[in-house]
């Protein structure tokens, strides 16, 4: 025994030698004037000594000693084992005035080396306008105390300015096809939500969409029109306008829950107790106005907008016939690069040609697309010959110059030799194709027949005469029955319900089995508002949580299935929104839910209204 636990202190010791020490700063987030905050400074793999605050402008040290805490942890990977442990070294900060301030390096004695910090920047941000200094930590907005309610107290009217949704666009003007940053943002005066719901989708009415990967979570603080408030990020693109004027975005809908504190008084003590509030956040309208592109536009323009490198590649410019030979078209740039039109090469007709196949290899950087699209087409030779593939020339608006420019890409002399099959020469091919105009008399004896039996005296006749009679009748009765299914568009809708649910599931269980949680959120409550708003025949801008319940059991359904349904969407919309919804079983068991109550609805044969 005493053996195995030196060969453990032996490994320890070990790893502990050859681990790489490192000292860092951790900054706090935004603060807000007026509030407590704390900075971090971490040690990993190494013993301190000797470290001293630095003084940070704009901020009031509130104690000279740091609050010290360490942890060690290990790790065993393939049979190799690993140690690592942090000392973190906590200063406590008052913020006393707005503005943007630097954390100055600071520095730790370990093993007889000297490490330092880098700089690290924060934000301060000015208190509300109406409102005291408020008190707090970490940097976050916080709860108000049980002596300064204000806004969050539950008697209070929940206004307009305490929580809502903005549109913010990078940008107010732009040219038809230029690329527009947008951010649909919420902000709230409230630290805990418990359910959000998405009742209306944003339009995006005459743009185009590439839309980033975003995970709404409330946590920067931001100082908006005198406020601060807590925000989140609901939904990042990129937005392309397709036509000239004033554009509007809308935010869309959303029904949420908020926590409210209630002023409860015990005689000489006075607490706070939490209450739930429903809030349903109205649409949020933002305009751009958008500059036609100017005319005349020139030939060979197909709506190309930003800045674009243009060229060439042939694979072989001697070929026999037969062989085939690979012509690219490459565009290089930045703008509305994903939706330019192939280029449209001038071949010549001895040559074969092919569908082109397009590469796309496009993504979002900054607040426009960039990346590259080759546009590819295959050729077989049929004829010898010399042969000329003309130049190519493509057309874009310069943002930068405003104006069009016209990029040429190489043309090509290709030469064909005879390959191993039948060839000809474009000579031969011409006059082959005019002898096919006249053709020979054919003569001799053509077999003609010499019985002049009426057709109708024929068995035969009539039985075929009865067969289109019975397929004239089946063919009527089945274009009625269309007529029919196509009046009843409601009916068409519920129909196909189900069908449409199983799609959309299948597509939310690849990114459960992907771990992509984020989008089987999506993709699930795409299924459920689709299945809901198809079979009820209720519009999805309609959809409410108590408009389903009504409805269903209108219609027959029992009670708990309701609630199951209502279960489900509440959950989606929390996991989306919840930083620890991602786990396995959580995803699992969501999925597997709707999947049964879908089959439950199915099975209760849901009335018509």
């Amino acid at each position: 025994m005493k053996k195995l636990l030196s060969t453990i202190l032996a490994i320890f010791a070990v790893a502990a030698a050859f681990a790489q020490t490192s000292f860092q700063v951790v900054p706090p987030r935004n603060v807000i004037a007026g509030n407590v905050f704390y900075v971090t400074y971490r040690l990993t793999n190494g013993d301190g000594s000797g470290i001293n605050a630095p003084a940070i402008s704009g901020c009031k040290l509130l104690s000279p000693r740091p609050g010290v805490s360490t942890m060690q942890s290990v790790q065993i990977i393939n049979g190799s084992q690993s140690s690592t442990t942090t000392e973190d070294y906590t200063y406590t900060y008052r913020a006393e005035k707005d503005g943007t301030y630097t954390i100055p390096p600071a520095t730790i004695s370990s093993g007889g080396k000297t490490y330092q910090t880098k700089q690290a920047t924060f934000k301060i941000l000015p208190p509300d306008s109406n409102a005291a200094a408020q008190q707090g930590g970490g940097g976050y907005y916080s709860q108000p105390s049980v002596d300064n309610l204000d806004s969050q107290d539950s008697q209070a009217k929940i206004s307009k300015n305490d929580i809502f949704v903005r549109v913010i666009l990078n940008k107010s003007h732009a040219y038809e096809g230029e690329a527009i940053e947008c951010t649909l943002k919420l902000y709230t005066k409230f630290e805990r939500i418990n359910s959000f719901m998405m009742t209306s989708p944003p339009t995006f009415d005459g743009f185009l969409i590439d839309e980033l990967d975003t995970q709404a979570s409330l946590n920067e603080v931001e100082h908006y029109n005198g406020q601060n408030y807590i925000t989140a990020v609901l939904k990042k693109c990129i937005i392309f306008p397709q036509k000239s004027g004033k554009l509007t975005i809308n935010s869309g809908k959303y029904d949420l829950s908020v926590v409210q504190l209630e002023r409860v008084s015990n005689g000489f003590f006075i607490s706070a107790r939490p209450i739930e509030k429903e809030v349903h956040l109205q649409p949020f309208t933002q305009t751009v106005n958008i500059t036609p592109l100017p005319e005349p536009r020139p030939a060979g323009f197909t709506g190309a907008v930003g800045q674009y490198k243009f060229e060439s590649q042939l694979s072989s410019t001697e070929l026999r016939t037969g062989e085939a030979v690979a012509l690219r078209y490459i565009v290089t740039g930045s703008g509305n690069i994903k939706y330019i039109h192939e280029p449209k090469p001038e071949i010549p007709s001895e040559f074969e040609q092919y569908t082109p196949k397009t590469d796309e290899n496009t993504r979002i950087a900054g607040n426009t697309l960039t990346g590259t699209v080759t546009t590819e087409y295959t050729l077989v030779p049929q004829s010898m010959g010399e042969f000329k593939i003309p130049a190519q020339e493509f057309v874009y608006f310069d943002l930068a110059k405003k104006q069009y420019v016209t990029l040429t890409a190489n043309g090509y002399t290709v030469k064909v030799s005879k390959g191993s099959g039948t060839t000809t020469s474009a000579e031969q091919r011409d006059i082959e194709a005019k002898n096919t105009d006249i053709l020979h008399i054919k003569t001799g004896d053509k077999a003609q027949s010499h019985d002049h039996t009426p057709i109708i005296r024929f068995w035969w006749y009539w039985s075929i005469f009865g067969l289109l009679l019975v397929l004239s009748g089946i063919a009527l009765w089945a274009y009625r029955r269309r007529i029919q299914l196509d009046a009843d568009v409601a009916g068409r809708r519920t129909s196909r319900a189900n069908k449409v649910a199983r799609k959309r599931l299948k597509a939310a269980a690849s990114f459960m089995k992907a771990h992509q949680s984020e989008k089987f959120y999506e993709e699930l409550l795409r299924a459920m508002w689709g299945y809901l708003s198809d079979k009820l025949n209720i519009p999805a801008s309609q959809l409410t949580r108590q408009n389903i319940v009504d409805t269903l059991t209108q219609r027959g359904v029992a009670p708990e299935v309701s609630q199951r349904v209502i279960g489900i969407l509440d959950d989606c919309e929390m996991a989306r929104y919840t930083p620890d919804s991602g786990l396995d079983s959580s995803v699992e068991a969501i999925y597997n839910a709707a999947t049964e109550v879908i089959n439950d609805m199915e099975k209760s044969k849901i009335a018509r209204s």
